[in-house]
């Protein structure tokens, strides 16, 4: 169900989620900057979702993490996030590997760093050269500290040379983790596809997320489901707003995520999010600082 814009055309600001709930079935809810800020837990937003769920509703954490889901439960449990605020999680890394595994690869070119390894444990799969690889997968940065995307220009062409697909197995650019802002595997992945290298997108703001997360929600709720009684919430206009608006679902955004420093946290500047969705051309169905009940 979409909301009608106000009439001087803003978008809607509701305070809370609860008056938005009744009009959805399913929430696609995003994890880093709506759950967590990469350290802290976001309790409230756990308490809405649980509410949402006690209600009726159908929660699936959706998630850029270049790592099975199994990774990402363990870490919301270390951040304190209860279980109580979801159903189930489908990640971008678990996409990735759909993929690989439909294109039958055994031999992978590994770019990120070793805490990604998790992700291409699969027995199936080994690490080699790139002289040696079958495809590419890019999870992030090797050393996120001291590199920059740029820093991957050489080894980006030499894939192109080989006629190679990449994987990208985290689209987002950058993260915030805490007060610091992180080059993601998304801007490696974007390079290569700007000098014309074949890549393949696995999670948010691209279909093959949204259509893994709609199919695990309908089997979490026995039965098919309606677009327009599914809702995403996120914090990123590039990932969240713009892949939910491409698979034809509702959007509720988050505004003190990663454009919390531009928008004004705590309480967003109406003229710069008008300007920001004006500049993007998204309009969500409503903004909250905060996902809160």
């Amino acid at each position: 169900m979409q909301t009608d814009p106000s009439p001087d055309g803003e978008v809607p600001a509701f305070a809370r989620f609860e008056p938005l709930a009744p009009n959805y079935d399913v929430a696609l809810c995003d994890v880093w900057g709506v759950l967590h800020d990469g350290l802290n837990a976001h309790l409230d937003a756990a308490d809405a979702l649980t509410r949402f769920r006690a209600a009726g509703g159908v929660v699936v954490l959706v998630s850029n993490a270049p790592r099975p889901s199994e990774w990402v439960v363990t870490s919301l449990d270390e951040k304190g996030v209860p279980r109580s605020a979801w159903d189930g999680i489908i990640t971008s890394g678990d996409v990735a590997l759909r993929m690989l595994a439909d294109r039958r690869v055994a031999r992978v070119h590994h770019i990120g760093p070793s805490r990604d390894l998790p992700l291409l444990g699969d027995e199936k799969l080994e690490r080699v050269a790139p002289e040696e690889a079958e495809i590419a997968v890019v999870t992030g940065l090797v050393d996120e500290e001291t590199e920059t995307p740029e820093d991957y220009s050489e080894r980006l062409a030499e894939l192109k040379s080989r006629g190679m697909a990449l994987v990208c197995a985290n689209p987002d650019l950058v993260v915030q983790v805490g007060d610091r802002t992180i080059w993601c595997a998304g801007a490696i992945a974007d390079l290569y596809e700007k000098a014309g290298g074949e890549t393949l997108w696995a999670g948010k703001p691209h279909p093959p997320i949204y259509d893994a997360a709609i199919r695990l929600a309908a089997e979490i709720a026995g039965r098919e489901l309606e677009r327009s009684r599914v809702i995403a919430i996120g914090d990123a206009v590039r990932t969240d707003l713009a892949g939910a608006t491409a698979a034809g679902i509702d959007c509720v955004f988050v505004a003190d995520g990663i454009h919390g420093e531009e928008l004004g946290r705590g309480s967003p500047d109406p003229e710069k999010l008008a300007a920001l969705f004006s500049e993007h051309g998204y309009e969500p169905v409503a903004v909250m600082p905060k996902l809160v009940w």
